[in-house]
């Protein structure tokens, strides 16, 4: 049950950093591959940056949000250098 929450996580939090960054969403398989990735930066930024967000459900989203809008805009800035 612990992976089912994983994955809804990890796609919503794809869907909303899509929403938030360029203005759309990257399909269920996309948002969840951003998602997970998120989730894994998020929480490796929060605690080099000693930032504690609470546990749970909430706690989960706000991290993998922000490390999937980390993700989005690291890959959209050396997209934006390449094609230069």
């Amino acid at each position: 049950m612990e992976f089912l929450w994983f994955l809804i996580i990890g796609a919503v939090a794809g869907f909303l950093a899509g929403k938030i960054m360029k203005g759309g969403g990257f399909g269920l398989l996309g948002n969840l591959i951003v998602g997970i990735i998120g989730a894994v930066l998020g929480g490796w930024l929060f605690g080099v940056l000693g930032i504690s967000v609470s546990e749970g459900l909430i706690g989960s989203l706000i991290t993998a949000v922000v490390g999937a809008v980390v993700l989005l805009f690291i890959v959209g800035f050396f997209k934006k250098n390449k094609a230069a």
